[in-house]
């Protein structure tokens, strides 16, 4: 920070009678909700979890979820904007069974702060209140942190697989050939770094995905939901065996599956509405995640394989909307006004 030069300009002036903006709102009724449903998540796993290292993650991730939700309450209070309802502890049985092994933790929240730092890293530059992006600010330092706390626990536990080793480079190499984009026909390229990356992440992602789904199948009450959660369950292993193909065929190992630390226990921890509200709400988060693989990547099956993915998860995502408001379970962001009903 002491290579750049100060600027006099501070919003801190404007903080005190400048009402909360589109941007304002918007990122912090997102934050406020997901958090209130990690903290009965979190909640539920420490009552599972003899792991002490891992117990800890579960312990920093469960503060972090309470202290976000209590300073954004600050905000809004502030401001007399409605508390969200979220997800409360109607939502979840903490006396219930083991549902998951200690290890799957680990991968979970791995998976849930990845998402979270999505949201908190979009709104930085998007939010001006200067009191509110320093929060949105504190947020993803926070993720950062714990995220580094899950990769050595996942790295000193062996837990996850060693990243992919992929020659240096001995200088520096143009592209000059259009075949560069090719992935179907005639010459195909090594996959490169960034290629690689992104098909890692997705695969690791997915694999969490696909357990935590498969945990909540086997005790859904809702056939409805139960049908579309086995839907999301057949496309993420379909998407992960293809591009653990990608990977395969060039001789990289891929992050292994994690369905064997789901145990076979069938009774319900958590309510359909959080489950359900869960997958729709990570599905859609995974629409951001692909884009970012779709803007990096240049073989053109590659891009052909996510924006199959993204189709499907789209419609999947439509149709778990659908459910919520069927069921009256989905809250509404705060929203424009309706100019035609304004008389």
């Amino acid at each position: 920070m002491n290579v750049m030069k100060p600027i006099n300009f501070s919003s801190y002036s404007i903080d005190e009678t400048q009402p909360l903006t589109t941007f304002e709102m918007g990122k912090l009724w997102a934050t406020y909700t997901g958090n209130s449903m990690s903290i009965q998540i979190l909640s539920y796993f420490l009552q599972h979890c003899e792991d002490e290292e891992i117990k800890t993650l579960l312990e920093n991730g469960l503060a972090l979820s309470k202290d976000f939700i209590q300073r954004i309450e600050g905000f809004f209070n502030k401001d007399n904007f409605p508390i969200p309802s979220g997800f409360t502890k109607d939502d979840v049985n903490l006396g219930a069974p083991r549902l998951y092994a200690d290890e799957f933790y680990v991968h979970y929240l791995k998976y849930a702060a990845k998402a979270g730092m999505s949201l908190y890293a979009v709104a930085v530059p998007l939010v001006l209140r200067e009191d509110i992006r320093e929060f949105f600010i504190y947020c993803n330092q926070c993720a950062t942190v714990l995220l580094g706390q899950i990769n050595n626990v996942l790295m000193g536990k062996k837990l996850i697989a060693n990243p992919p080793i992929i020659p240096t480079p001995d200088g520096i190499d143009k592209i000059d050939k259009q075949s560069y984009l090719n992935g179907y026909f005639g010459e195909v390229r090594p996959l490169q770094a960034l290629e690689i990356i992104h098909l890692w992440d997705n695969i690791e992602t997915n694999t969490t995905s696909m357990a935590l789904l498969l945990g909540f199948h086997q005790i859904v009450k809702d056939e409805k939901i139960k049908a579309l959660f086995k839907r999301g369950l057949t496309m993420t292993d379909k998407a992960v065996k293809q591009y653990k193909e990608k990977l395969h065929i060039e001789h990289i190992q891929s992050p292994a599956f994690l369905d064997h630390l789901v145990t076979p226990s069938t009774y319900p921890p958590f309510s359909d509405k959080i489950m359900l509200f869960h997958k729709v709400d990570m599905f859609a988060m995974k629409i951001r995640s692909f884009g970012n693989s779709l803007a990096v990547t240049a073989r053109r099956d590659i891009d052909m394989l996510y924006a199959r993915t993204l189709i499907n998860i789209g419609l999947f995502v439509d149709d778990g909307m659908n459910i919520l408001i069927d069921k009256g379970w989905l809250e509404s962001p705060p929203k424009a006004y309706d100019r035609l009903k304004i008389q």
